[in-house]
């Protein structure tokens, strides 16, 4: 008799936010290292301006408080409604926010010590950021946006935990690159995995770009 077995299950597949950061070769900038939360300021003032946000600023000796408004940040509510209403989602509303979505992702990599290159507020660099513009009439369904930031909680909450994880790894990296020129090719992967897994839940809950629900795992 022979016995015949179902064959295996075809691997799912590859989750449509891909991230690829390429590691630096050769002994590390332990200058530009060692004093890298003073460098990375400029460019996360930048980053903030485009990103939006509202911030207050007192100048000494001063009773007078001055309120600065960022204007910019990642589009939800415009796509969310188009989406919801009328089954699209305008190509540059997706463009803008990838491209922004990209430089928050190598303002990341040199903050984090993955890269030593100073970040582009334009040019791809050594960080791939793959976001596919989706067919919203075909790939989207119109009701999920109103309840995906819903469904991300759990991912906020493991992610959250994680980032703890990370915080210290930088700080380990931060001191093996100081002293030896290279950092930890584990400490390396666990933060790129855990930028990867934050830009998927971006996409999924914020950028509204894909209805698959992001994967709980490291890696990709």
């Amino acid at each position: 008799m022979t016995m015949s077995f179902p064959p295996p299950p075809p691997p799912s597949p590859a989750y449509p936010v891909q991230l690829g950061i390429d590691p630096e070769s050769g002994s590390r900038n332990r200058l530009t290292v060692a004093l890298r939360f003073l460098w990375v300021i400029p460019i996360a003032i930048v980053l903030t301006a485009v990103s939006g946000g509202v911030s207050t600023l007192r100048p000494a000796g001063e009773s007078t408080t001055i309120v600065i408004v960022a204007a910019g940040g990642f589009l939800f509510w415009a796509p969310l409604l188009l989406i919801l209403f009328r089954q699209k989602y305008p190509r540059w509303w997706f463009d803008w926010n990838v491209a922004l979505l990209r430089f928050s992702n190598r303002v990341a990599a040199y903050a984090l010590l993955l890269r030593d290159e100073y970040p582009s507020t334009d040019e791809e660099q050594a960080v791939h950021l793959v976001v596919p513009y989706p067919d919203a009439r075909h790939d989207l369904n119109r009701w999920l946006p109103l309840v995906k930031w819903l469904l991300a909680v759990p991912h906020y909450i493991v992610l959250a935990v994680l980032w703890v994880g990370g915080f210290f790894a930088v700080i380990v990296m931060w001191f093996a690159i100081v002293f030896t020129g290279r950092a930890p090719a584990g400490f390396e992967r666990f933060i790129v995995d855990l930028v990867r897994w934050t830009n998927r839940v971006m996409a999924y809950a914020v950028l509204l770009t894909t209805d698959r629900y992001p994967p709980f795992r490291l890696g990709v």
